[in-house]
């Protein structure tokens, strides 16, 4: 019954922006903390922003001042502003849940939304 449902992606050219949201159902969104994972053709899976329960979020550097990852607990919903796109960014965005009981992470993922950069 958990579901990660990403919508937002599309097509831009560099320099634009899109936000990205995920819509959670079935876990308890408020105690997990939330991710957004890239992937391009031929590279590995990428950690690209993380948000916690708190509030508290990091990013890859590679998108440090120009994605920002925010939540929205009555929603259950993640979101991923992404501005100043470039080329480098085009890949599959996935959703994935984390939580951390006992030393142990467990998380679900979504089923990714596409972000592809013109240049």
């Amino acid at each position: 019954q958990v579901q990660l449902v990403e919508s937002g992606g599309g097509l831009v050219q560099a320099g634009g922006s899109l936000r990205l949201s995920c819509a959670a159902s079935g876990i308890t969104f408020s105690i997990n903390a939330m991710a957004w994972y890239r992937q391009a053709p031929g590279k590995q899976r990428e950690l690209v922003a993380y948000i916690t329960s708190g509030g508290s979020t990091d990013y890859a550097d590679s998108v440090k001042g120009r994605f920002t990852i925010s939540r929205d607990n009555a929603k259950n919903t993640v979101y991923l502003q992404m501005n100043s796109l470039k080329p480098e960014d085009t890949a599959v965005y996935y959703c994935k849940s984390s939580l951390r009981r006992a030393g142990t992470d467990f998380g679900f993922w979504g089923q990714g939304t596409q972000v592809t950069i013109s240049s």
